[in-house]
């Protein structure tokens, strides 16, 4: 939320927030799209178009813009709730405010309760910056667990994948404990909580065994064609920038020169086995080119020794059974258009024919399985901005963590979507997890990061590289 209230706040839009709890009639859901009458409580943001950047707030905060052709450049959505995934509500009716001005950039709250902890220092995955805290716990070296199941501590409840850094685990950083908590809550902008003890009110205790130890990641990033560059650029973006996580790029022009298990960098040959995480950003047909059926095995074998493989966008079809068949996960099956329509159309209507058929950048409501630690920390529900009318069927041996709702009426969330692509797509899964050995494959159909600016979904990434490999 603060993301996009920092954006609006640097282009001079006016902010509000309520002081006293808001009762509102006839208020729209961007979820639901249906009018309700809600209670906000105090505190609630509130973003009046009776001002001087109307033009620009409607453009920013519409979840649907009227489109007069089906063939779009790039995204047939932009709207920002929708791509920082958040509840909002809209109203063409005059409300009786009782609100102050934000004056200040709108920043989230951070800050250590309790810095002189007797036991462990807890932080929730739900906050917007917990990966980065992950990231920075692990560049001082310290020994982190993360919560298969939520827990309670003095009513607060932190869910799936909340990190606990227990002192007795780490003895050595005693003299430098609290001060580095202070450090990380500070700079990565999180809430931190020490306790004292390793009872909680509720759920999972401190120091069960359902708090996983995190192996911190040797990650590697295929750059270069056949991978997309701009996927590529973005991936790099948010663990390099956003996350403050190191990760390795390797060229491809030099691996297509060598064979697995190394790997090309700029600074000579990478071994597969010096890294534990290997992304792909999309690449499709090309990949073909890479991971002949030599390398397929060897790449197998490193899944199976307990590599963690992430294939994202175009990427993830080679990686079914019509592809390189190192798995059994199949395709949903797009069927052709065999009507006379298409067999007689003529050459100057085929740009409007076929433009209608895909799917140019538009969000589509899915649910999440946020019990699955590739959705710890989110919401149940998630706008995926899709771009593609490739799915996945699901099936009980693939673990599906994020599908497509299965009512096409409410499918389309916002954007461009034609009635037989919600048919296809509708309860098909988007993003999957396939065991493998040791190891897994992460399927991600959609660009979870697309250009760092529709982000709702990008804590999957973060997730598969950051928490998948000791799961």
């Amino acid at each position: 939320m603060y993301d996009m209230l920092q954006v609006l706040t640097r282009h001079g839009v006016k902010i509000e927030q309520t002081k006293t709890a808001l009762n509102a009639t006839n208020v729209i859901s961007y979820k639901s799209g249906k009018a309700t009458t809600r209670e906000f409580p105090a505190g609630t943001f509130v973003i009046s178009t009776n001002q001087n950047r109307h033009l620009l707030i409607n453009s920013l905060m519409s979840k649907t813009l009227a489109i007069e052709d089906s063939v779009m450049y790039d995204v047939s959505t932009w709207s920002a709730p929708l791509a920082y995934n958040l509840e909002a509500y809209y109203t063409e009716q005059n409300l009786v405010l009782n609100t102050t001005i934000v004056n200040t950039l709108p920043e989230v709250p951070y800050g250590i309760e309790n810095p002189d902890a007797q036991f462990a220092f807890v932080i929730n995955w739900a906050q917007r910056n917990a990966p980065k805290a992950l990231a920075m716990l692990w560049e001082k070296g310290y020994r982190v667990r993360a919560a298969q199941e939520p827990f309670i501590i003095d009513k607060e409840r932190f869910g799936e994948g909340s990190l606990t850094i227990l002192l007795g685990r780490n003895r050595e950083k005693e003299a430098t404990i609290k001060a580095d908590m202070q450090a990380i809550a500070t700079q990565a902008k999180v809430n931190i909580l020490g306790i004292n003890t390793g009872r909680v009110s509720d759920g999972i205790d401190a120091g069960s065994r359902n708090n996983v130890p995190l192996t911190p990641p040797k990650v590697a990033l295929m750059v270069e064609p056949p991978f997309d560059l701009l996927a590529s650029g973005q991936i790099y973006y948010l663990f390099d920038q956003e996350t403050q996580l190191p990760i390795e790029r390797i060229k491809t022009s030099v691996l297509i020169q060598t064979a697995l298990p190394k790997f090309g960098s700029r600074y000579g040959f990478a071994d597969l086995n010096d890294y534990n995480v290997l992304i792909l950003p999309g690449g499709g047909q090309g990949l073909a080119q890479i991971f002949t059926k030599n390398e397929v095995e060897q790449l197998k074998a490193w899944v199976n020794a307990g590599g963690t493989l992430i294939t994202s966008e175009s990427a993830v079809n080679f990686f079914t059974d019509k592809g390189s068949k190192m798995t059994e996960v199949k395709l949903a099956e797009v069927k052709r258009d065999s009507s006379d329509v298409a067999k007689y159309l003529a050459y100057n209507e085929r740009t409007d024919f076929y433009g209608k058929k895909r799917i140019p950048g538009s969000a589509l409501n899915t649910m999440l399985d946020v019990t699955h630690p590739l959705a710890f920390g989110m919401p149940p529900s998630l706008y995926s901005l899709t771009s593609s009318s490739s799915a996945l069927l699901p099936n009980p041996n693939l673990q599906t963590v994020g599908y497509y709702v299965k009512d096409t009426s409410n499918l389309l969330a916002s954007g461009y979507t034609s009635a037989e692509n919600l048919e296809h797509l509708a309860g098909k899964t988007f993003a999957a997890v396939q065991p493998m050995g040791q190891g897994k494959i992460v399927f991600l159909m959609n660009n979870t990061q697309f250009r760092m600016f529709w982000i709702g979904g990008m804590r999957m990434m973060q997730n598969a590289v950051m928490l998948m490999p000791s799961f």
